[in-house]
């Protein structure tokens, strides 16, 4: 996956929870934004707390960007190797939000259901969840300062429209600075824009990265 994709993708608000009764055994299925291992592990340890007499507390986590495999983590808690952490994470994998870690809990209800069908039940339950998850995009921008003549300013406000841009500050003297917040895939081609625009004269002055997300968390 590429830097750009990487830096721009869909991440979960808060925290979702979802029901399923299969075959007599209950199944809730609670995701939540995962922005690193140890804040999945957290999360993890929550539901177990939560559910102490549940059978089984499985899950899976995806800390980084959608279907990135450098930051994951699963567990069976006890049901047969491979048939609930393995397809959760799968499902995380392939669902397209980034950040996310799942937590599947169960209650046995008396009927097994084999691999195939604790394969079947465990992934279902992620896809619920993901069905309907509220999500954020999660936007990595570059704190870029930019300087030019009076005179450019409604172009240079098409051109904020265009690539998405966060103008932070506004400051009038000889000239206007704009203190802005670019999405970094989009950062060259908006100062070639802002350059064409100015005739050259803009003055940029770049300043450390900065991640928006979402600034407030719902409960399960």
């Amino acid at each position: 996956m590429g830097s750009g994709s990487e830096a721009w993708y869909r991440i979960p608000v808060g925290r979702h929870r979802v029901e399923e009764a299969i075959q007599r055994s209950r199944f809730v299925t609670t995701v939540a934004h995962a922005p690193s291992v140890d804040a999945a592990q957290e999360f993890i340890a929550e539901m177990r707390e939560e559910f102490p007499d549940a059978t089984h507390n499985c899950w899976a986590f995806v800390a980084g960007p959608p279907g990135d495999s450098a930051r994951i983590g699963m567990s069976d808690d006890g049901e047969p190797h491979g048939t609930a952490g393995m397809p959760m994470l799968t499902t995380l994998l392939h669902g397209g939000v980034g950040e996310i870690v799942a937590v599947v809990t169960r209650y046995y209800g008396g009927v097994k259901l084999g691999t195939g069908g604790l394969t079947r039940a465990y992934s279902s339950g992620v896809k619920l969840a993901l069905a309907n998850l509220p999500t954020v995009e999660r936007v990595e921008r570059a704190e870029l300062a930019v300087t030019f003549g009076y005179a450019d300013v409604d172009g240079f406000r098409r051109i904020v429209d265009e690539f998405r841009v966060l103008v932070r500050d506004e400051r009038y003297d000889s000239a206007v600075t704009y203190l802005c917040g670019v999405p970094v895939p989009c950062l060259e081609r908006f100062r070639e824009a802002v350059t064409n625009l100015t005739r050259g004269s803009a003055l940029f002055n770049a300043a450390s990265s900065r991640t928006d997300l979402p600034a407030t968390d719902s409960g399960a």
